[in-house]
């Protein structure tokens, strides 16, 4: 019997991330919800942040844009529109997409869409923190 948790993150183009894991954390819509082994099946909404997965005490950092996870009988299945592995995240770009956003609100223009300003700060937040590991 695998004492492990399946783990398969998938966007419309690939699969990002396929591995047998120990721990996940996810950001969800209502707030982050961990997962271990034998976990109660649940399907929720995925919010903008950092998916970790732990395995063997190592952790892999994602930085994922929404979706969908699904758990049943230790399997777990993110569907989203963007994943980005930690180790494949241009920090250099993403702290300059954080200052753009951050100027975008801070300037209050009459023309400026301030949800899509917060979405591209929330983006470039998750890239970060996925890069730093440092969000669970």
């Amino acid at each position: 019997m695998n004492d492990k948790i399946h783990l398969k993150v998938i966007t419309h183009e690939k699969i990002v991330y396929e591995k047998d894991i120990d721990e996940l954390y996810v950001q969800a819509k209502d707030g982050k919800i961990g997962f271990l082994k034998n976990h109660t099946p649940m399907i929720c909404a995925l919010g903008i942040g950092v998916t970790k997965a732990v395995s063997d005490n190592k952790p892999q950092c994602i930085a994922t844009m929404g979706g969908i996870l699904q758990f049943s009988n230790n399997n777990a299945t993110i569907l989203t529109d963007v994943a980005e592995l930690d180790c494949d995240i241009d920090i250099a770009r993403a702290n300059h997409a954080k200052e753009r956003a951050e100027a975008r609100l801070r300037a209050k223009e009459d023309n400026l869409d301030v949800l899509r300003a917060q979405i591209a700060l929330s983006k470039a937040i998750a890239r970060i923190s996925a890069k730093d590991n440092k969000h669970f």
